[in-house]
């Protein structure tokens, strides 16, 4: 038997609403007792941690994470993304399926699931592809792969414009409960856009995509939800104008969530600057008007998930003209100290900041995890709320260092990440 106590902590435990003192009594990896108030001692012969303060939250769940293994093993692995998530505090990772071959079959979640567990690092799980091959065309295996563990389907960022294909795909989900993702995007608007139409796309020259693109698509992916009754989730919304048709669908009673990456909460479009292509993303960055409407969505709970969005790309895929730019940053570690600058910078609660990181995309995939509360498992991450860093991409534990927070200036530091009642990071 293991046995470990944390004590003097600050709990942060979003699904409790529970924001003070305490401490957290682990036993064979599992979360025993947790004690609200200072007047907590460990029981004897326990290994103790002191957190002097320090905050403990529910270990940080990331349901967008994109790896090169299979296929692309240059730009991460599953065990170089483990790491760079350890360091982030984030203790669950859910892989991308748009691997080589792609995740579309019963075998590649378990290939997936059985390599991250072998790691013995953080939890690796796995999306399946909703369409073989994610061509957008024949349903995948659904059924099969979510009896093997896949805790979502979702075609990635490929857009399914096939609406029949759509339709099957929700239908046959619906029979089970299981979550479709897709990400709002008319594939004819978006065609070859690398940046939001406007006054800074037109004067840079770059080709653009209206943001009214996002609400079109998500409209019809809407009417296909209310039509078949399925699990819904918006991949990545970006715009104020999505924000307000997912309103609408969740005051009608569907079953839609949102996920929103956290580069859309801290970057607008005007990052871009001289065609700087670590800001070169998919969906592209918004105007301020988004990311402010994104920041009110998270502060009301309209926002389910803040992902990271890794996309890791070494820098010959960077280093060229913005429009030949690979799209997507790497985020495992940074995603806690950006996302905790909603706290400092926009006056969030902390609680507020935390919910879509743990028990919100927790409670959206079925997981144990996500909370701190007895019988959960004991996933937590230790950090310093206030402590200032700098970021250093070359630094980064990920294979591929394409950060836009590159020399950014935030607070939050991780100081010990455990998974499973095991220290898998410590600072």
């Amino acid at each position: 038997m293991s046995a470990l106590a944390i004590l003097n902590a600050r709990l942060l435990d979003p699904a409790t609403d529970y924001d003070g003192p305490g401490a957290v009594l682990i036993v064979d990896g599992v979360i025993t007792e947790v004690i609200h108030g200072t007047q907590a001692s460990a029981p004897a012969g326990v290994e103790v941690i002191d957190a002097g303060g320090l905050c403990l939250a529910p270990g940080l769940i990331d349901i967008r994470v994109k790896t090169g293994e299979p296929g692309d093993e240059p730009k991460e692995t599953l065990k170089s993304a483990s790491l760079a998530a350890a360091a982030g505090g984030v203790t669950t990772i859910v892989v991308q399926p748009d691997t080589d071959p792609a995740i579309d079959d019963p075998a590649m979640i378990d290939h997936i699931q059985r390599r991250g567990a072998a790691l013995d690092l953080v939890n690796v799980r796995a999306a399946g592809a909703a369409t073989k091959g994610r061509d957008g065309q024949r349903m995948a295996e659904i059924g099969l792969m979510d009896e093997a563990g896949a805790l979502y389907f979702t075609d990635g960022d490929k857009v399914i414009a096939n609406t029949r294909t759509l339709q099957r795909v929700m239908s046959y989900a619906a029979a089970f409960n299981a979550l479709i993702a897709c990400r709002p995007a008319d594939p004819w608007l978006s065609e070859g856009a690398v940046a939001t139409s406007g006054e800074l796309a037109t004067r840079l020259g770059l080709s653009g995509v209206p943001a009214i693109a996002e609400r079109i698509q998500l409209e019809r992916d809407l009417a296909l939800v209310e039509q078949t009754g399925a699990r819904f989730l918006v991949d990545q919304i970006s715009t104020e104008g999505g924000l307000e048709t997912l309103a609408r669908a969740r005051g009608k009673g569907l079953e839609v969530a949102a996920s929103v990456s956290i580069n859309h909460l801290c970057f607008n479009e005007l990052d871009i600057g001289d065609y700087r292509t670590f800001y070169r993303l998919d969906p592209p960055l918004r105007a301020e008007s988004d990311r402010q409407a994104l920041i009110e969505a998270v502060r009301d709970g309209l926002i389910d998930a803040i992902t990271s969005a890794h996309a890791p790309a070494p820098a010959e895929d960077k280093r060229r003209p913005f429009a030949e730019a690979a799209p997507g940053a790497v985020g495992l570690e940074t995603l806690l100290p950006a996302a905790l600058s909603l706290h400092h910078e926009d006056g969030l609660d902390l609680l507020d900041v935390l919910r879509p990181l743990t028990s919100g995309p927790a409670g959206l995939l079925g997981l144990e995890a996500g909370v701190l509360a007895v019988g959960a498992p004991a996933d937590l991450v230790l950090f310093d709320v206030g402590a200032p860093i700098v970021v250093d991409a070359a630094a980064l534990k990920s294979k591929s260092k394409n950060s836009p927070f590159d020399g950014r200036r935030l607070q939050g530091k991780v100081r010990r990440t455990v998974v499973g009642g095991r220290t898998v990071f410590e600072a």
